[in-house]
């Protein structure tokens, strides 16, 4: 089966936006989003949408307004091209150097590293249940028949004292105990 040669690509994207739509809503401060939030790095300097939650590229990061690029929710070729108009062309307010970015993101990567889970081990057993369990396995379909015959007649001993009704079928203080079962019926609408 042969490859296909059709292969999606990302349209090519200008490199700075010409449209001079600004979004109403207030700027966007970078230093109050997490520093795994954003990226600051001049070849690719992005963030991730407050309101869709996509990553999206910052154009004019050098210029007075730099801005969010006009963008759509949803993954590339998988869901349906819905604008996010919240987050599009919104001002974008840098207000954190990329030294002190970069400083943030590897304090943030060494602390989640120390946080990683160990290997559990299992909890060793006391000599009484390592006993139980090794007598549990060495025990055969006719040693656990034999225990069961054993038991039996202690069984149905049990039962038939169960079984048994006392000498007075009735209280004696209250009526006599119904024998009967009872149905009751639904009363007519």
């Amino acid at each position: 089966m042969s490859a296909s040669t059709l292969e999606r690509t990302a349209r090519t994207r200008r490199s700075r936006t010409r449209s001079r739509t600004v979004n109403a809503r207030p700027a966007l401060v970078i230093s109050t989003l997490k520093p795994h939030q954003f990226d600051l790095r001049p070849t690719c300097a992005s963030l991730v949408c407050p309101d869709c939650r996509t990553w999206v590229p910052i154009t004019g990061l050098q210029t007075k307004q730099p801005k969010v690029v006009p963008h759509d929710t949803g993954r590339a070729g998988k869901d349906a091209a819905v604008r996010c108009h919240l987050g599009s062309n919104r001002l974008v307010t840098v207000d954190v150097t990329v030294k002190k970015w970069q400083e943030r993101l590897e304090d943030g990567g060494a602390e989640t590293a120390s946080r990683t889970a160990t290997t559990v081990l299992p909890k060793a057993f006391s000599p009484q249940t390592d006993r139980t369990l090794r007598a549990r396995a060495e025990r055969t379909a006719a040693g656990r028949l034999a225990d069961w015959n054993a038991v039996l007649l202690r069984v149905a001993a049990a039962d038939k004292k169960r079984r048994a009704v006392p000498a007075g079928d009735a209280p004696m203080d209250g009526p006599e105990v119904p024998r009967d079962t009872l149905h009751p019926q639904r009363p007519a609408r």
